[in-house]
């Protein structure tokens, strides 16, 4: 059975390379391999930030207190976050957006992503986007990479900020990202979908601007992880990877190896840092060392939840009224 997919699905896409003759038809074109980004499909909801069109939506009254999701990756989108739109129904104004490069948002080649500053100075320009007046309180929730773009944020801007949720940052100084990467992402190299993704890497070649293809290959790799270290409950629902994004932000940085906390001393508002019982590869121990660097913190453990403890039930149920009272006594 797996042989005749791995045949038909090869039979397919060779047929959209080989009817590539005409323009129109490569297997590049937008919409052929991954969905189209905001700005090839101008019916999805978007805002144009700092040169950059990011696919984004908002819920609840404009003058309510911001509530910012910030998705992981890098090069994730925020579909696997949406259940955070309950927070609309409490009083509470939620942005989701896209991070540039990510997602449904629009692509630039590698050398726009020449420092982790770019996507801090997104997020500043995202808040300012949809913020009313300069009384209205704004809140960050970031769940794994995003949970370390909040912070690095927080560090450039403590006053930016009235109240952080923090979902499982893999680290706030390099070394310590390191640690975790090397627990967490794990293949099973004897597991049906790396092999398939391994079996098309001969079909499906690209240059650096070829984005579809590049994020279509991206896809398939992540099939292929081994998510049963980070323990979460089956797929995490996406829209499109962000390959280029992603390798960018790694090159940049091993080359920087940052350091997210020099001014987290500044924060002195309560954070709640939420860690999972089954990811194994975090952990109280690391959840104790990663959030060491603010003056206050609120840990929580999801129990019988993963990683992506906001994205299943499970983790969901547990961790939704945690987060809604603590945002409530900030409000």
């Amino acid at each position: 059975m797996k042989y005749k997919l791995i045949f038909m699905a090869t039979a397919m896409l060779l047929t959209i390379a080989f009817s590539g003759c005409t323009k129109e038809r490569k297997i590049n074109t937008p919409g052929n391999l991954v969905p189209k980004t905001v700005d090839q499909d101008p019916s999805l909801p978007s805002i144009t930030i700092n040169g950059a069109k990011l696919h984004a939506e908002a819920f609840g009254s404009p003058d309510s207190p911001l509530l910012i999701i910030v998705h992981g990756g890098p090069g994730s989108d925020y579909r696997y976050l949406l259940n955070c739109k309950a927070f609309a129904n409490e009083g509470y104004r939620v942005v989701f957006f896209d991070q540039r490069g990510a997602g449904l948002s629009q692509r630039f080649p590698a050398s726009a992503y020449n420092s982790v500053d770019v996507a801090i100075n997104d997020l500043k320009a995202v808040i300012a986007h949809y913020r009313t007046s300069p009384d209205q309180k704004v809140f960050i929730l970031g769940h794994s990479w995003g949970a370390m773009l909040a912070s690095a944020f927080v560090n450039s801007n403590p006053a930016a900020v009235q109240g952080l949720i923090l979902g499982e940052p893999g680290g706030l100084i390099w070394k310590d990202v390191v640690d975790y990467l090397s627990r967490s992402n794990k293949f099973s190299f004897f597991s049906e979908d790396l092999n398939d993704a391994i079996y098309f890497e001969q079909f499906l070649s690209a240059k650096e601007d070829e984005h579809e293809i590049l994020d279509y290959k991206k896809q398939l790799w992540s099939s292929a992880e081994d998510g049963s270290s980070i323990g979460n409950e089956g797929p995490v629902p996406f829209w499109r990877s962000g390959s280029v994004t992603l390798s960018a932000y790694f090159e940049t940085a091993e080359r920087e190896k940052p350091d997210w906390t020099t001014n987290l001393h500044k924060f002195t508002t309560k954070v709640l840092f939420i860690y999972s019982q089954n990811n194994k590869a975090y952990g109280l121990e690391h959840a104790k060392k990663v959030s060491s660097a603010y003056p206050d913190v609120q840990l929580f453990q999801t129990n019988d939840a993963g990683h992506d403890m906001l994205t299943f039930p499970r983790g969901w149920n547990n961790t939704y009224p945690v987060m809604l009272d603590y945002l409530n006594t900030l409000k």
